[in-house]
């Protein structure tokens, strides 16, 4: 049983993001658990982000000087919750997430995966796992309890996911020290554990 959580945590969710261009995609897959504490979500490496867009998905992304230190997830249903984020833990994946968000990308992006008791994930701009690019997994000390705000990844704990994010909306501790954990869920959380494969987001505003 310990072997198999193990091996399940290694495999965790993955996500894309972006800098100042048109983004092209690549999307991760996930491997359903067994059960939903040791489950994990596994991806595919997403394609590094091009100058051509792709059909399914473009988005220009700015750089905001701003600091970011919340997220507000505004669903399309009319639910929202909301993120404290942590620039002093992964300051490159939080600037990261700001301007994506401020660049409007991920504006009707959907959550595509739900393991009930464990994660809701969403972001990729293809809308089945498989979209997103790279950016650096920062990890820390930061323990993926209940509200914790992580970015998904393949096999490579040294790359993550640009674009997908994930939710505990249980313990997953499985996860600690390696995925990225940049925020926690500090209002909202009921809203998130709602959550169904399919509800939009209809914008993330920061502050």
């Amino acid at each position: 049983m310990r072997l198999a959580a193990l091996l399940c945590a290694a495999a965790v969710v993955m996500s894309c993001g972006g800098t100042a261009t048109a983004v092209k995609t690549a999307a991760p897959v996930f491997t359903p658990p067994p059960s939903p504490p040791v489950s994990t979500p596994t991806a595919t490496p997403a394609a590094a982000r091009s100058g051509a867009p792709t059909p399914a998905f473009s988005c220009l992304i700015h750089s905001f000087p701003e600091p970011a230190t919340k997220a507000t997830v505004v669903l399309a249903n009319g639910g929202q919750f909301t993120i404290t984020l942590r620039p002093d833990k992964a300051p490159a994946t939080v600037k990261n997430f700001a301007d994506l968000s401020r660049s409007k990308c991920y504006d009707n992006l959907k959550f595509h995966r739900v393991v009930p008791g464990f994660v809701i994930q969403g972001g990729d701009p293809l809308g089945n796992g498989s979209g997103g690019g790279n950016q650096p997994t920062e990890l820390s000390d930061l323990p993926f309890v209940k509200g914790a705000v992580g970015i998904a990844r393949a096999g490579d704990i040294k790359v993550s996911n640009a674009f997908q994010f994930f939710v505990c909306i249980g313990e997953c501790r499985s996860l600690d020290n390696m995925y990225t954990n940049f925020g926690t869920v500090t209002e909202g959380q009921a809203v998130a554990d709602a959550v169904k494969v399919g509800d939009a987001i209809k914008t993330i505003t920061i502050q």
